[in-house]
């Protein structure tokens, strides 16, 4: 099966996005939109440097702090669970403000990524369990007095500031024109409802890309509530999620078209097609082509692909696309 639709979707029950992050985005040493590029059929917003990272993830992070610092002035520590790209931006936060940062990994994150967060200055914690086991502890850590948890799931202020730092990325797609359609992965939903909430206003669109063994969003979609489900692992590390964020189910219930789901290894191909495109994009980004390719023609429709991170994994993106492209060359 390739798309599931939502029997929920309503968007007039979407909330609007905010412009308040843009400007301070804008504002920012680094700052440029990322490029959105016309390929074969398709545009991609790829995200493999945004900001200095390689990933879209600093969007959130950064607008979150700035937001809770303002009500917060006493914080020395900023604390947050991660599959690696979101605890990476967090530490890169935390660096630029003059604060202390720690990050909770779960056990079956890269060495790659965890050497990419402690080199950002960030104190690392392995633990032994997956991702909500290591959101539940950076939740406990955030009682402390000075310290602050930067998530971007559950129902916390910063997960609902998150959100609104992601709503970046889509006015920077609305500057280059009007698209009929966008595919964005999905994890815990934060990204996704930034894009539901720009489809509501916009007109646009918007279908949710999932691993097939980390549906959570399927599932909550099907239930009419969030619903857990089970993860036994994929590639796609930043959407290895068992459960939707609760700041974010209200807009990707009501916003959401509906998922589609894919393998790894239809990631992989996806990675290995962008590859001979001159484009470096890593599992969870090119998630969003392997989709394309399941919903097949779309009719001339206008569609944008959301390439959420680089090559986050450099050993494990060698393997998946430097090799294979070698072998093809040599035949």
């Amino acid at each position: 099966m390739s798309f599931v639709a939502n029997p929920h979707a309503d968007p007039a029950a979407v909330p609007a996005p905010t412009d308040a992050a843009l400007a301070f985005h804008r504002s920012l040493e680094g700052y440029a939109p990322t490029p959105l590029r016309e390929l074969d059929g398709f545009w991609l917003k790829d995200e493999s440097n945004r900001l200095g990272l390689p990933s879209f993830k600093v969007l959130g992070a950064s607008w979150a702090v700035e937001c809770e610092l303002l009500e917060r002035p006493d914080v020395h520590t900023l604390v947050t669970a991660s599959a690696g790209n979101h605890g990476r931006a967090v530490a890169r936060v935390a660096a630029q403000r003059g604060l202390a940062a720690r990050v909770y990994l779960p056990a079956r994150a890269v060495p790659a990524r965890r050497e990419a967060i402690e080199g950002e200055g960030a104190d690392v914690v392995v633990i032994d369990g997956d991702y909500e086991d290591a959101v539940r502890q950076a939740a406990a850590d955030g009682d402390e007095p000075g310290v602050l948890a930067v998530s971007d799931v559950g129902a916390s202020g910063t997960a609902r500031w998150v959100i609104d730092g992601y709503a970046t990325l889509f006015a920077e797609i609305a500057h280059e024109g009007e698209f009929d359609l966008i595919l964005v992965p999905v994890g815990v939903g934060s990204l996704a409802a930034a894009a539901a909430r720009f489809g509501a206003q916009s007109g646009t669109r918007v279908i949710g890309v999932e691993p097939a063994s980390a549906a959570c969003l399927t599932a909550s979609l099907a239930a009419g509530k969030p619903t857990i489900v089970d993860t036994p692992g994929t590639s796609m590390a930043g959407l290895d999620c068992a459960e939707v964020s609760a700041a974010a189910w209200p807009s990707l219930r009501a916003g959401i078209d509906g998922t589609v789901t894919v393998t790894d290894a239809e990631a992989h191909a996806a990675m290995r097609e962008l590859a001979a495109a001159g484009l470096t994009i890593g599992d969870s980004g090119a998630s969003t082509l392997a989709a394309l390719h399941k919903l097949g023609d779309t009719g001339g429709k206008r569609v944008v692909l959301i390439a959420t991170e680089g090559a986050t994994d450099p050993d494990h993106y060698a393997e998946v696309v430097d090799q294979y492209l070698k072998e093809e060359g040599s035949q």
